[in-house]
């Protein structure tokens, strides 16, 4: 093996070596199905996620760099909250293509275009206070019957956020009840579901001063698919 490939895998480590790094004070100890005994926080959405430090440090410091942080402190609105966990992952995938191609891997946050940033946050961000009772019933099996509702992000992109009523003991829909937020992604045919990018909440109904948070679930990709990756690699 030459040196220059030797030099090459050693910078490869260094950079995951980096984001693991930045990422370990976060231990995974994320929501879990079941929600909290007390959802109302006496703060702003922004304070409640920077407050929420395992799960939603890296989160806050990326409203900052999109200038979302208004935002979150005054806006009445729902947010669909990816964790810190799904935030490095999609870096990692980004690196791994920058690395691949060349290209000068990304050694920190505010190396990606505020642009960029906002771009993907604001899929998840929506106007209005809604909890898990205010949206219909989704049922991909059904979407005749059950279709959940489509709504506009603050981007405007259409995504579909229903209810799934878990069945229990033979019991059809009796069982537990957790929300669905799925991104469209042949507006065509919006009501095609192999077409739909579905990320399951696995937290509901936090209550800040100015909305709604829900936590999407830890394995979730950040944007929904790799769109973020490309518009990155596209700037480097």
């Amino acid at each position: 093996m030459t040196l220059s490939k030797l030099y090459n895998i050693s910078k490869l480590s260094i950079v995951l070596a980096f984001l693991v790094l930045v990422f370990s004070c976060n231990k995974d100890k994320y929501y879990v199905d079941g929600g909290v005994s007390d959802p109302n926080y006496p703060g702003n959405m922004l304070q409640y996620l920077q407050a929420k430090t395992f799960y939603f440090d890296t989160l806050a410091k990326v409203i900052k760099i999109a200038g979302l942080e208004q935002n979150f402190q005054q806006d009445d609105m729902t947010f669909f909250a990816p964790t810190n966990h799904s935030i490095k992952r999609i870096l990692i995938s980004t690196n791994k293509m920058l690395y691949q191609a060349g290209k000068d891997t990304v050694l920190r946050l505010d190396e990606i275009s505020p642009e960029i940033w906002r771009k993907y946050l604001m899929r998840y961000m929506f106007k209005g206070s809604n909890r898990l009772k205010d949206y219909p019933q989704l049922d991909v099996s059904l979407l005749n019957l059950y279709p959940g509702q489509d709504f506009y992000s603050y981007n405007n992109t259409i995504l579909n956020i229903g209810v799934i009523y878990d069945d229990v003991n033979g019991i059809k829909y009796g069982g537990y009840r957790h929300l669905a937020i799925s991104y469209i992604q042949n507006l065509n045919n919006p009501n095609y579901y192999p077409t739909w990018i579905r990320n399951d909440i696995a937290s509901s109904d936090i209550k800040p001063t100015n909305g709604v948070v829900h936590t999407l679930n830890d394995y979730t990709t950040f944007g929904f698919n790799n769109d973020f990756v490309t518009d990155v690699f596209a700037t480097r």
